[in-house]
């Protein structure tokens, strides 16, 4: 494995794995205001309870994900240490301001799990608040410089040096607001699912727990409101790639020649030797109608750029499709839950429903992996687009491949014993047998 290969395998897994900490690490706070606020509402311990529930995973996702997130700083001047003497002055704004979001974010986490005997209900609320504020503000800086590769802007090029810094238009680039909604509901949709794969999972193999009906019920109603919300966003990050990122564009679509009525592929394997699609189902005209909402748009294809400019679509298009169909998975799964639960007025708890949504709980990670992979793909060949290539921002450093080996070790073992943490509580802990409250009150 060449240097270069290792530097990238390196950071992919690092921040593979880290995305999946940092995720419910974001969705998790939400869980917890909203379970609050319905506790306050309604006067319902149920909901207090349940968020105390889930404090010992907050906790442990907080400290894995500061280890994980410790270890990508340390990497970035590491591994790439031309792109951050390049990038630094534009984007070290950014990351100072995460870390202050991250402070905050530890101190009322703090205050939220010891403070249960010393203050009031509405100030353990008020703790939620500013918690799920400053990890949504955490999420967003970080994703506000992952744009800034995308779209760099904030600076001018003088005899191939920085000119005219401005951190603050660095920040707020072009890509910064679509990638930074998206990815945040991206992030509540993935930990609304997965938990409900938990209490789901518990219910088929223990007996019937008002304490997991209800559970479910909350962590899939999240889920569900933000679905809908991810999915407008994602199309409007489609249309602003269609103008801000060309070339990637024409990889996610697998869209080769430049074409007037562009039509949307679904599925399919890009064939780069004879430029087409082998067995894609096409829609005439529905890539133009989408990207420019003209079915009569040109749309460009790949080869309207340099072919050592442009991504593989092999690369960007297989991992698009997945993204695409990992929502529509957890679409249907949520809606068949929500329709026999509105029939029956309770719970479906028929194997069926909770089967379907047992397999659509991990399709949220998988939808935000693969399209982070569409992300940093679709920018190939370039670490900072149309300014540095990847190869010009690695380290010239040799010995990365026993990194690799030791952090892939590392991250598989956190992973597990994460995975024990959040599967465990629901199906051997409290609400597990049923209660005489189960027999009385309908869930």
């Amino acid at each position: 494995m060449s240097e270069i290969l290792s530097a990238r395998s390196l950071m992919g897994i690092s921040l593979g794995f880290h995305i999946i900490y940092a995720t419910i690490g974001l969705g998790l706070p939400l869980m917890l205001m909203i379970a609050e606020w319905l506790s306050l509402r309604t006067g319902d311990e149920f909901y207090h309870k349940l968020a105390r529930s889930w404090i010992r995973p907050a906790g442990v996702l907080f400290a894995i994900g500061a280890v994980s997130g410790t270890i990508l700083s340390f990497e970035l001047g590491l591994l790439w240490p031309r792109f951050m003497a390049f990038s630094g002055p534009l984007i070290g704004l950014t990351f100072s301001m995460e870390g202050f979001a991250f402070f905050t974010e530890a101190i009322f986490l703090a205050l939220y799990i010891y403070g249960e005997q010393r203050l009031s209900r509405r100030m353990l609320f008020f703790c939620t608040i500013i918690l799920t504020i400053s990890s949504a503000a955490s999420a967003v800086f970080v994703i506000s410089a992952n744009a800034w590769m995308n779209t760099p802007t904030g600076f001018r090029l003088v005899n191939g040096a920085l000119a005219d810094v401005h951190p603050l238009q660095a920040f707020a680039n072009p890509a910064w607001a679509h990638e930074a909604v998206h990815g945040t509901l991206a992030a509540y949709v993935a930990t609304g699912f997965a938990l409900a794969g938990v209490y789901a999972l518990a219910l088929l193999r223990g007996p019937t727990s008002y304490y997991n009906k209800r559970a479910l019920t909350l962590a899939l109603a999240v889920a569900s409101v933000s679905l809908p919300l991810m999915l407008v966003s994602g199309d409007w990050a489609a249309m602003s790639v269609a103008v801000q990122q060309k070339p990637k564009l024409a990889a996610m679509e697998s869209l080769f020649i430049t074409t007037r009525g562009a039509p949307l592929v679904i599925g399919g394997w890009p064939d780069t030797a004879s430029g087409k699609v082998l067995y894609g189902i096409e829609v005439p005209k529905m890539l133009s109608f989408l990207a420019h909402r003209d079915p009569d748009a040109i749309v460009e294809g790949l080869d309207a750029f340099p072919p050592d400019t442009a991504p593989d679509p092999r690369l960007v298009h297989p991992f698009f499709e997945l993204m695409v169909a990992s929502s529509f998975i957890m679409l249907a799964a949520a809606l068949w839950f929500w329709w026999l639960r509105w029939c029956r007025r309770e719970v479906p708890m028929g194997k069926w429903p909770l089967r379907a949504l047992l397999f659509a709980s991990p399709f949220g990670m998988i939808a935000l992996e693969s399209g982070w992979l569409v992300t940093e793909f679709g920018r190939q060949p370039w670490i900072v687009q149309g300014h540095m290539r990847v190869a010009e921002g690695v380290t010239t450093q040799t010995g990365i491949g026993v990194l690799l080996f030791t952090f892939l070790v590392l991250y598989l073992a956190l992973t597990a014993g994460l995975l024990r943490l959040l599967v465990r509580p629901a199906l051997a802990g409290k609400g597990t047998q049923r209660t005489q409250e189960d027999r009385h009150v309908d869930s």
